[in-house]
């Protein structure tokens, strides 16, 4: 399956994806209709990025006067400092230039700049990029890549999913606004959900279910479902569970989730997990678990726990997120706590095999006389319960 690929991708380092322009549109959409001026007089920095492939560099190029830009900045990463598949080839541009070097176009990364009509043509797109090589390989942890971080005043780009916590700690290093793409499950990362919980960081607008489709180089293995080749040649690749993270504001995240009552849920819900079935409580935590975001009760006073997929629907007005079912007791949350003999024995119980497993890392339900996990939960509750 597609994820397969993405699982892959993490193992070999090989993850360098590029994000459709579409789909770069819709998410800058969502800043720009909440703030018009959410880019003007800004300078961006589009690092992990190949500008000669990448449709980040080509949609802000080709949006820069509309947008009020002051510098769109972007940096690759160098040939040889990447999975080596097959032999690398400089692009067109490149080999036509008279800056063309035969050791840095393979050992250096690149630098392309955007900040004043270059062409003559009165206008400043993506014929305006200027470029030169790197002093080094463009990893985003060098001193180079840092510096232009620290000149940027916004950071956008889809970062290698295996180097997503770095490269988050990196941007936040420098305090700076930024969107990148990463995949769902960076939620329950202890790098990340506290910046969630502290409203420091969120889900982007345009991505809350399905997959995405992502260019990749002609290396890339396909190996599995999920791939195509188009009619030019070029392969792409569908993942699932990808989202865009981000601190920049936008409308969708500030509307209120409409909802059922805990009795109309039990009595109407379209879940049959619910329908018909009092909500249960975790024998683990002091809360209810729901399974679904839309059968959330409206009217439930206390704590809940609820998919991490909540995050899509999540609006900090209506809800206070306390913490997430998780091995270390961040939040004083739990109430009971199981000795590792009796975790073993739940364990085996539940999966026949060798083996520990701390029950206290999600909700635990007892069904039929038996402890159950359920997967990662949020822990929740109404500011106002209707």
């Amino acid at each position: 399956m597609a994820n397969e690929n993405l699982g892959a991708a993490k193992k070999a380092k090989n993850d360098e994806f590029y994000t459709q322009y579409a789909d770069i549109e819709k998410e800058m959409n969502a800043y720009l209709e909440y703030n018009p001026d959410v880019f003007r007089d800004k300078t961006i920095l589009l690092p992990c990025d190949d500008p000669e492939w990448s449709n980040f560099t080509k949609y802000f190029a080709q949006n820069f006067d509309t947008f009020g830009l002051k510098k769109l900045i972007s940096t690759s990463y160098a040939p040889n400092s990447k999975p080596k598949t097959v032999p690398y080839q400089p692009a067109l541009f490149e080999l036509e230039d008279e800056r063309f070097d035969e050791v840095k176009t393979k050992a250096n990364g690149k630098i392309f700049t955007l900040t004043r009509d270059t062409s003559g043509d009165k206008r400043i797109d993506v014929d305006d990029l200027e470029w030169s090589y790197l002093d080094g390989d463009g990893d985003f942890r060098s001193e180079e890549v840092t510096k232009l971080r620290d000149e940027a005043d916004v950071i956008i780009t889809n970062p290698p999913f295996s180097l997503f916590r770095e490269f988050l700690f990196w941007i936040l290093s420098g305090s700076k606004r930024f969107s990148i793409i990463g995949n769902m499950n960076a939620i329950t990362y202890k790098e990340t959900f506290p910046l969630i919980k502290g409203n420091e960081m969120w889900l982007g607008m345009s991505i809350s279910s399905g997959d995405r489709e992502f260019g990749v180089p002609d290396s890339y293995p396909l190996e599995s479902a999920g791939w195509r080749v188009d009619d030019s040649g070029a392969k792409f690749i569908r993942v699932k569970g990808v989202r865009w993270f981000t601190n920049i504001e936008h409308g969708k995240r500030h509307l209120p989730l409409p909802l059922m009552t805990k009795a109309d849920n039990i009595k109407f819900s379209k879940h049959k997990e619910v329908k018909g079935v009092e909500y249960q409580t975790y024998d683990n935590y002091d809360a209810i678990e729901v399974p679904f975001t839309d059968a959330i009760p409206s009217d439930y006073e206390g704590i809940m726990g609820v998919p991490i997929s909540f995050l899509d629907k999540y609006s900090p007005e209506q809800f206070l997120i306390l913490g997430m079912c998780e091995n270390e007791d961040l939040y004083g949350l739990k109430t009971k706590r199981y000795s590792s003999s009796e975790c073993k024995e739940a364990y085996l119980a539940k999966f026949n095999k060798p083996g520990t497993y701390d029950l206290n890392a999600s909700g635990v339900l007892v069904l039929e006389g038996r402890l159950e996990k359920v997967y990662q939960r949020i822990l929740i509750r109404h500011r106002r319960p209707a």
